[in-house]
């Protein structure tokens, strides 16, 4: 199991409404057909934080080798937005209604490492940020960080 996500900006605990809301993140995350094509696996659930992992794969880079921009930015949103799903009460979904991304190194290592948590949640609007890692000989380097607002519809 990973540590715990904390950082200075994120010290907050937040609790789960939903007694079930892993389940329900684990089986809305299986529905995702990107993530499935991608190869996303999602690795730790806890409420307000996700833990997303995208193995490296030739058919997912661009022209340099690195892994593409898109997959990167889909697996940091989507970790985000699963992030604001665990803290939902049931009968709820989410939707992205905007991100805004920085790439601050190429995306090379044998697999990404996403992590998305909640910053302030709300009973509509649940701001997340996010940021995603090149593992390269087991070494960690970030690569994207992402702010997120995510929405809460009725499932």
């Amino acid at each position: 199991m990973l540590p715990p996500i904390l950082t200075e900006n994120a010290m907050e605990k937040f609790a789960a409404q939903d007694p079930d809301f892993e389940a329900k993140v684990r089986a809305s995350f299986a529905r995702q057909g990107l993530m499935t094509n991608l190869g996303a696996k999602m690795v730790q659930v806890t409420p307000g934080e996700v833990v997303l992992e995208l193995p490296y794969r030739d058919d997912i880079t661009q022209q340099q080798s690195f892994v593409h921009g898109a997959a990167v930015a889909a697996i940091v949103d989507t970790a985000c937005g699963y992030s604001a799903l665990s803290l939902l009460p049931a009968g709820f979904d989410v939707v992205t209604v905007e991100y805004k991304v920085n790439f601050v190194a190429p995306a090379v290592g044998e697999k990404m490492i996403a992590r998305g948590r909640v910053t302030k949640a709300g009973r509509t609007l649940t701001v997340c940020s996010g940021d995603c890692y090149a593992v390269r000989d087991g070494r960690e380097k970030l690569i994207a960080t992402l702010q997120a607002t995510m929405m809460a519809v009725q499932s």
